[in-house]
């Protein structure tokens, strides 16, 4: 049986002005595996639907987000190592600046991991009775959980975004469940804020990290895993909370690389080599990379293009395995939008499939390959189609 590395290059797709960064990139490994590949281009949801990265993630590894997704809040927790058990509600967490009840930083200046970490330990344990589990991640990112009895996922966000106001948390709807969740949440939120104001760690800061942002509220529940639904033993690496919760959801192994921080200075050389060494135990290996998406938020085309660069010289590497390549993002965000968008993604299969015309891995050239327009839910099935492990339907 052979093996197969599925390659997410996060945010991969764009928008040409007049090119994309795909197409102004130096990306000779890439095009080599593209002319001597197959090609096509990708919707991980439905064509023109914009997805999340999580419900993207979901439909591509092929749990059906419509049936499995729980909000991200658990996949961030998860993602983190924290051990959550049904019921639990969980958050996707942002140290942010509060200026009065004006957020006027949503990332606290993009504050540093080791600052936020310190800063942990003075959030609360518990409230009323209800216990509390925060956990930061990469910068000013983290997730919460809220462990206890009687609780709902129900509830608004604090997180203003388009607004600077700090929103109160709200139950939508007229459970008891929901009204405590959202009377914990506000009082986690007063307590944070006059903890965090009086933080040592906050006191010479521009930004200071005075207050917790909470949305992607989430009720957990398990779900079968990945070996269970595919006959395949899988893990994943990625620098992201995120990915690696969603692995975790479905029951891969996560292996952690040092280097591997999930933002625009990941060693991409760790994670490539961790990857040509894990597989060897494993039947399909998730590897993801962050920083296409972070230079895409940040509408930077050359930090973008650069990025591209730099996974290509990783390729050499990758193929070192043996095993199977796909590549290809779990959405387009264009550095010209500075967001997600609905355009779909290309997508190049290296080893097990046929080939076609096309020469260059870009968004206008795959538009023109062998493997056509294809949805998220059809990954799986090519992965196990190259690589011996597909069953055949009926007699």
């Amino acid at each position: 049986m052979k093996k197969a590395i599925l390659l997410i290059i996060d945010g991969l797709g764009d928008l040409p002005t007049p090119k994309t960064p795909l197409q102004a990139a130096k990306i000779p490994n890439l095009n080599r595996l593209a002319k001597k590949g197959i090609t096509g281009m990708l919707s991980p949801l439905k064509r023109y639907l914009i997805p999340g990265s999580d419900t993207s993630h979901l439909a591509i590894l092929g749990y059906d987000p419509a049936v499995f997704y729980c909000g991200r809040g658990p996949f961030e927790a998860l993602g983190l190592g924290i051990r959550l058990n049904e019921g639990d509600v969980a958050f996707r967490a942002n140290f942010a600046t509060l200026n009065g009840n004006k957020v006027t930083d949503r990332r606290a200046g993009r504050i540093e991991t080791q600052v936020a970490a310190s800063l942990v330990k003075y959030l609360p344990k518990k409230i009323d009775d209800v216990e509390i589990i925060f956990k930061n991640s990469v910068e000013h990112r983290g997730a919460l959980v809220l462990r206890g009895r009687g609780l709902s996922s129900n509830v608004s966000q604090t997180d203003p975004h388009g607004s600077d106001l700090l929103e109160d948390c709200q139950p939508m709807d007229n459970s008891p469940e929901a009204r405590k969740t959202a009377d914990i949440i506000n009082k986690f939120t007063v307590l944070a804020i006059d903890a965090l104001s009086r933080a040592p760690e906050n006191q010479k800061r521009d930004k200071k990290a005075n207050v917790i942002l909470l949305r992607g509220a989430g009720d957990y529940t398990c779900a079968p895993s990945f070996y269970e639904r595919f006959g395949i033993l899988g893990a994943c690496i990625a620098g992201g909370a995120l990915y690696r919760g969603v692995a975790s959801f479905m029951g891969m192994d996560i292996i952690m690389v040092p280097g591997a921080t999930g933002d625009k200075n990941t060693n991409l050389k760790s994670k490539a080599d961790a990857a040509v060494k894990a597989i060897q135990n494993y039947d399909f290996l998730l590897l993801h990379i962050k920083m296409c998406d972070s230079f895409s938020h940040d509408g930077d085309f050359e930090g973008k293009k650069k990025s591209l660069e730099k996974i290509d010289r990783i390729i050499p590497i990758l193929e070192k395995s043996g095993a199977h390549l796909v590549i290809t993002g779990d959405h387009s965000t264009p550095c010209s939008l500075k967001a997600h968008s609905g355009h779909e993604i290309p997508i190049l299969v290296s080893g097990g499939e046929r080939y076609d015309s096309v020469s260059k891995f870009n968004e206008i050239d795959c538009a023109k390959g062998g493997l056509g327009h294809i949805k998220g839910k059809d990954i799986v099935p090519l992965i196990l189609n190259i690589t011996g492990h597909a069953e055949k339907y009926g007699s």
